[in-house]
């Protein structure tokens, strides 16, 4: 990686005041066209944001910090099942349609997340019964979402979070769900095929969390992420890259080493590696802004660095590009009361310190 050592970690979290200047007085209204020197370009590592339906249709701010920022965009939930699909055969798609039309309307492109998932399944689904319901319900609803964006979504993550978390040290396993249930693991070999037969051109991921920490549950983690990557390999399965959510906790610092080996076993296997989901949760910091924000970068910088320093990703993307819209106070509110953290825009639509450290690490040129 040329130039990704050029600054040091001090100096990369702080970050450069002319930018970071630049940014939060003129980039939202300056617009994609005229955005800051570095800011896009077609050498820059992509980034993204998921997209939450509301903002998107009613607050002009949002819509503006998307087109300044993004060049790829996920529907939040347009492609969860309770939404996409919440009766057998009744398929509704006006979320990932309206994010579609944005991101084609702004020179950016979308990605599908995703179609198969433990959780937010209506109830019919949830209660599917033996494995020729299973798979009738899994082939019509792969099929029908890959066919209708055949060459427009051109990323999908195919299966979403397949591994359980790992408790008291001991060795993760897949994650039981409805398709274990009735189809076994091979649910996901099922899933890719489908998908691959629906558009062969769309690359395809498996997305998961919880393996970048030094906590108990990310090294057996990783370990059985990869040797599902291997068995799934081995059976010839269509599988392209691998999303790394990247939901960074603050009371654990990031294992370096570990993260960096592993980015590292993926790309030996000829596989994209993704950062699809990144933010970190900060309802344990200190209040002081400065301070949290400054644990926050740190933490971003520690894992984009681990996973820069072994392959370049084909993307960096968040979960959310505002603090005003975040799904982490519904599970990680602060005891004090202050608003979370966790995104590169503060819930003013001002860059932090955690876009500083994105924004380096997207301009490393390869």
């Amino acid at each position: 990686m040329v130039g990704l050592k050029m600054l040091s970690r001090r100096q990369a979290l702080s970050g450069s005041a002319a930018l970071i200047g630049t940014l939060a007085s003129g980039a939202l209204a300056m617009g994609r066209a005229k955005a800051a020197p570095g800011f896009h370009g077609s050498q820059r590592v992509p980034y993204g944001s998921c997209v939450a339906f509301g903002p998107l249709q009613n607050e002009p701010d949002y819509r503006g910090a998307l087109t300044a920022y993004c060049q790829q965009l996920t529907p939040e939930w347009g492609f969860n099942w309770d939404y996409v699909q919440p009766a057998p055969s009744q398929f509704n798609f006006d979320f990932a349609d309206s994010v579609l039309a944005f991101a084609q309307a702004n020179d950016m492109t979308m990605r599908g997340h995703a179609l198969v998932w433990y959780a937010s399944l209506p109830d019919w689904a949830k209660d599917i019964r033996g494995a020729a319901e299973a798979e009738s319900a899994l082939t019509s609803h792969v099929e029908t979402l890959v066919s209708r964006y055949r060459g427009k979504v051109k990323t999908w993550h195919v299966v979403n979070e397949p591994l359980e978390d790992p408790k008291g040290g001991s060795a993760a396993s897949l994650r039981q769900s409805v398709w274990m249930q009735n189809l076994g693991e091979k649910y996901i070999d099922r899933a890719f095929h489908l998908a691959h037969q629906a558009d062969p051109a769309a690359e395809l991921l498996i997305n998961e969390y919880g393996i970048e920490s030094l906590d108990e549950g990310s090294t057996p983690k990783r370990q059985a992420l990869l040797k599902l990557v291997k068995d799934l390999l081995g059976r010839g399965v269509p599988l392209h890259g691998i999303g790394l959510q990247g939901h960074l906790l603050d009371k654990y610092e990031i294992d370096t080493s570990g993260t960096h080996d592993f980015v590292s076993e993926i790309r030996s296997l000829g596989l994209s590696v993704h950062i699809t989901e990144l933010d970190v949760v900060d309802d344990s910091l200190p209040g002081a802004i400065p301070a949290r924000d400054a644990v926050v970068a740190a933490r971003a910088y520690d894992f984009l660095d681990a996973v820069f320093a072994a392959a370049r990703p084909s993307m960096v993307g968040t979960w959310g590009i505002t603090d005003r819209h975040t799904w982490v106070p519904m599970y990680h509110k602060r005891a004090d009361g202050l608003i979370n953290r966790p995104l590169p825009l503060d819930d003013h639509y001002r860059p932090t310190p955690l876009w500083s450290v994105i924004n380096y690490f997207c301009q490393q040129i390869a």
